[in-house]
């Protein structure tokens, strides 16, 4: 299984980015794509997921009404469009696969695969 992310870089507060991952391996429509982010000296924590094989879609709080995931099976690849950032959106990004999700935004715990991450800086 690998999951390649792309996308990252950097942009200005109140821009835009946005990233790919890119699965291969997966039974991709039973495996729920959550994308995490790992600020310096913080936890890594996920900011939004789609579910399977239901494509509910949760989002952090700090994240909802700006961020956006979604999921094509046909390219086995997930994105996260990413607007209005702030600095405090600055990390690195994680793509991460789980099988048998609980529904909901997944604690790092309970991922089975992961991605080696996109970086994502946000000058104020």
């Amino acid at each position: 299984v690998q999951l390649v992310e792309s996308g990252g870089g950097l942009a200005k507060t109140g821009g835009s980015l946005k990233l790919a991952c890119v699965t291969s391996g997966l039974t991709f429509r039973d495996a729920t794509i959550a994308w995490f982010r790992q600020a310096p000296g913080k936890e890594r924590g996920a900011v939004s997921c789609v579910t399977a094989p239901d494509l509910r879609e949760y989002y952090a709080d700090s994240v909802k009404g700006r961020f956006f995931i979604s999921k094509d099976y046909g390219e086995e690849t997930s994105w996260l469009q990413m607007n209005s950032l702030t600095p405090e959106g600055a990390g690195v990004y994680y793509c991460a696969a789980i099988y048998g999700s609980r529904g909901g935004l997944p604690h790092s715990s309970e991922v089975q695969f992961w991605g080696k991450g996109a970086l994502v800086t946000v000058s104020s």
